[in-house]
């Protein structure tokens, strides 16, 4: 069978779901999702509403088409344990500078680990769902067609992640983005370009200085002030390929299924790495 979703995020999200599922639910739901029964489908942070086509059943007197409401309410985190988990990314400076350039780190579930906290589906508890079909098992088909629904959203929206535990992406960079770490990568975000310059010469034309006091030959090898015991080695302050980050995994123009930014650092490396041999 096919994957329903295209990225790590959405199978991730499915895979929770399905380690407490009934898999033959997930499967008749997977075909109610596939097969566009879905009428409308709603996200909104944590509450996802929809409004599902079901099918006609004499045995539970259904004898047209009918249309069922769906909510689903995802447990949010709590405020007090978001600014946690919020100081817990904002340490690791991986996780800081991809979450402000639009892509959500593969091991993100390891910082709310940590904590007792969970991004991902993680049991029961973090759903409560309603379906007005007069079946009485819950999740109905019904409700696992939009599960699968939420999963390919997840593929143009991975921070649908952060905004159906109850915080939102605009939210969450903009917390990050006041933390020492999220400050000094923000100013390379925002850095304006240098304007070019026309030259006169391809050449620098050297300039000539007067010199008020000649040193004597002592001061002329060693200088006037000794040299420091050490050395610190500068860090490099720039993010390497800042522009294809800033789209992140699947901008616009991108209709593959596979990452943009991989097949890019794919591509830079066997570029960087093609004559080496030939040194």
């Amino acid at each position: 069978m096919s994957k329903f979703s295209r990225t790590w995020w959405g199978e991730r999200f499915i895979t929770a779901l399905e380690s407490f599922t009934d898999n033959n639910r997930l499967q008749r739901g997977r075909s109610y999702a596939s097969g566009g029964k879905v009428k409308s489908f709603e996200i909104d942070l944590n509450n996802v509403t929809a409004k599902v086509r079901g099918s006609v059943n004499p045995y539970f007197g259904v004898y047209k088409e009918p249309t069922y409401n769906i909510s689903i309410e995802i447990t949010p985190i709590a405020k007090a344990r978001w600014n946690e988990a919020i100081n817990n990314l904002s340490s690791k400076a991986s996780f800081v500078s991809r979450l402000l350039l639009n892509e959500v780190p593969e091991n993100i579930e390891d910082a709310f680990s940590e904590l007792g906290l969970h991004l991902l589906p993680h049991s029961r508890k973090d759903f409560k769902t309603k379906c007005s079909c007069p079946d009485s098992a819950n999740p109905c088909k019904h409700i696992a067609g939009v599960y699968y629904l939420v999963a390919s959203q997840l593929d143009h929206n991975p921070f649908l992640l952060f905004e159906l535990r109850g915080l939102s992406k605009t939210e969450l960079q903009k917390q990050l983005a006041q933390t020492p770490l999220g400050k000094a990568l923000s100013e390379e975000l925002n850095a304006k370009e240098v304007a070019i310059e026309v030259s006169n010469s391809l050449y620098t034309q050297p300039e000539k200085q007067e010199v008020a006091d000649k040193p004597s030959v002592r001061e002329f090898w060693l200088g006037t002030k000794r040299l420091p015991q050490t050395i610190d080695v500068p860090t490099v302050g720039s993010v390497p390929a800042i522009l294809i980050k800033k789209q992140g995994d699947f901008p616009s123009f991108w209709e593959e299924d596979n990452s943009f930014i991989e097949v890019m650092e794919e591509l830079y490396q066997r570029v960087r790495t093609k004559n080496q041999n030939l040194m």
